[in-house]
C-alpha cells in the first residue's frame, strides 16, 4: 500500500470497499483513484509512460465520484492502463477534469494484485468531515 495515499479497505461482505480521505475535494477525488489503482497494482513501479485528460460530471457528490472511478476504471479494463498520478484540473459542483499519468500493461513488468469489476453506488458516500473530506466506495470484484 502506497503511505502517501489517504485511505483504509472496508470489509463488505461480497465485495470490498474503500474509506478515502482528503484535505480538500481535490485531493478525496485525486486519493480515490490512486487508492482505487494502489489495489490493482503497485503504483510504484509504474513510470508515468502516457498522459490522458478525463472529463466527467454528475448529478451530485456521490453520483460524480462514481462517474469517476468508472472513467478511471475503464482505463485498465477498456484499454490496459495503469494509473499512477493525478492531477485534478478543476473540480467545480459535479464535473471535474483531470490529467492522469499512467503506463500501459506490459505482464512482465506489472503484476496484477486484485481485478476490480465494477464502481456501485451500493452504500456511496461523500462528505465533509472535521479534518477534511471522505467518501466510502464499494467495488465489485
Amino acid at each position: 500500500m502506497d503511505k502517501d495515499i489517504k485511505y483504509n479497505l472496508i470489509d463488505h461482505t461480497a465485495d470490498f470497499g474503500m474509506h478515502v480521505f482528503g484535505s480538500d475535494m481535490k485531493e478525496l477525488f485525486g486519493n480515490a483513484a490512486r487508492a482505487m489503482f494502489d489495489v490493482i497494482t503497485d503504483i510504484n513501479k509504474l513510470q508515468e509512460m502516457n498522459e490522458y485528460k478525463i472529463h466527467v460530471s454528475g448529478d451530485d457528490w456521490p453520483d460524480l465520484m462514481v462517474n469517476w472511478l468508472r472513467e478511471m476504471l475503464f482505463l485498465w479494463t477498456g484499454r490496459e492502463l495503469l494509473v499512477k498520478k493525478i492531477s485534478i484540473l478543476s473540480l467545480c459542483e459535479y464535473e471535474l477534469t483531470a490529467s492522469v499519468m499512467c503506463d500501459l500493461y506490459d505482464p512482465d513488468t506489472h503484476f496484477i494484485k486484485n481485478e476490480i469489476k465494477a464502481v456501485t453506488y451500493h452504500q456511496i458516500e461523500v462528505y465533509r468531515a472535521a479534518t477534511g473530506w471522505e467518501s466510502k466506495i464499494i467495488f465489485d470484484v
